[in-house]
């Protein structure tokens, strides 16, 4: 009698190619170095301080994205279907939630009305019940796909516009 090596997907490092994780890896890590140099500049008083900077809705959003942005690269890129990685993920499932409601209320720059940057909004909501009922539903590569897409979408994507010259990440980077 041979024994049967299974092999488990959900317990591999990561589902995805190479060049893929290096993609995901480069521009996670380089985003989220932009925002720890913007926050040192901004709290070392080495950059312009905007008004905005005083609305509780842009702290809560900042609050929320800020520890998003590596905590989401350590998941997608760590050992996946443990005890850790449920607890986590659902951990920035929360900060993804409070970021995208934060950002309703982010509207100063468009005279009170809506951007085509909160776009990300529902796309963010909408991804993250689509990634929590396809991993419930057992449909692991499907999970896969929409939270790598999501954390490309609604944290690369609308993070990146962040650093646009007068939104306050950009204007802390680069004053």
């Amino acid at each position: 009698m041979t024994s049967l090596s299974i092999a488990t997907p959900n317990r591999r490092p990561f589902d995805t190619s190479p060049a893929a994780r290096a993609a995901i890896l480069l521009a996670g890590g380089t985003l989220s170095l932009m925002a720890v140099v913007a926050m040192a500049r901004g709290a070392l008083g080495l950059s312009p301080t905007l008004a905005r900077t005083h609305d509780v809705a842009v702290w809560i959003h900042l609050g929320s994205v800020l520890p998003a942005l590596p905590l989401g690269l350590y998941v997608l890129l760590a050992r996946k279907g443990d005890a850790r990685h449920r607890m986590l993920g659902k951990l920035w499932a929360v900060l993804m939630v409070i970021a995208a409601l934060s950002a309703l209320a982010l509207r100063d720059l468009n005279h009170g009305q809506f951007s085509f940057i909160h776009i990300f909004v529902p796309v963010t909501l909408i991804g993250l019940w689509r990634a929590i009922a396809t991993a419930r539903a057992g449909r692991i590569d499907t999970h896969r796909k929409v939270m790598v897409g999501l954390y490309l979408t609604g944290l690369i994507g609308a993070g990146s516009f962040a650093f646009l010259p007068g939104r306050v990440m950009g204007t802390w980077l680069f004053g």
